[in-house]
């Protein structure tokens, strides 16, 4: 039996799941898997948005019946030296970082897109004209 199933080739499984690096950044992506995949879709938590940038590793799952359906659920994390329980949010030059009993801002920060530094001024600026000389 062995011999007359010589010579045919059986199906090869892909993963459900695999690390890749992106090669074509922003939603949709390309990222090199066995050979690279394009136009793979980004998904995040509700509310979330993101994109992965070029050289990040990410982690691509299949979905679908025979797995046809790629989709990029995260990337791997960055040093960003957090305790156990801590958060970051990071992107570009800026990030947020919610630690034990502190909030981190790094960055410029606006507040309905004014400056924070202007923002306080304009305050200082309020109270100082409503004082009596």
């Amino acid at each position: 039996m062995w011999s007359g199933q010589q010579g045919r080739l059986l199906p090869v499984e892909e993963p459900g799941a695999e690390l890749g690096e992106v090669t074509l950044g922003g939603d949709p992506a390309g990222v090199v898997l066995g050979g690279e995949r394009r136009s793979i879709p980004v998904y995040g938590p509700g509310g979330y948005a993101w994109r992965p940038s070029v050289g990040d590793q990410v982690l691509v799952l299949k979905a679908g019946a025979e797995r046809e359906s790629p989709c990029i659920v995260g990337r791997v994390q960055g040093d960003l030296n957090l305790g156990p329980g801590e958060t970051a949010v990071s992107g570009g030059d800026s990030a947020v970082y919610l630690k034990t009993g502190q909030l981190d801002l790094r960055g410029n920060v606006t507040i309905n897109g004014v400056g924070l530094v202007d923002l306080i001024a304009a305050v200082v600026a309020e109270i100082l004209s409503n004082l009596e000389v």
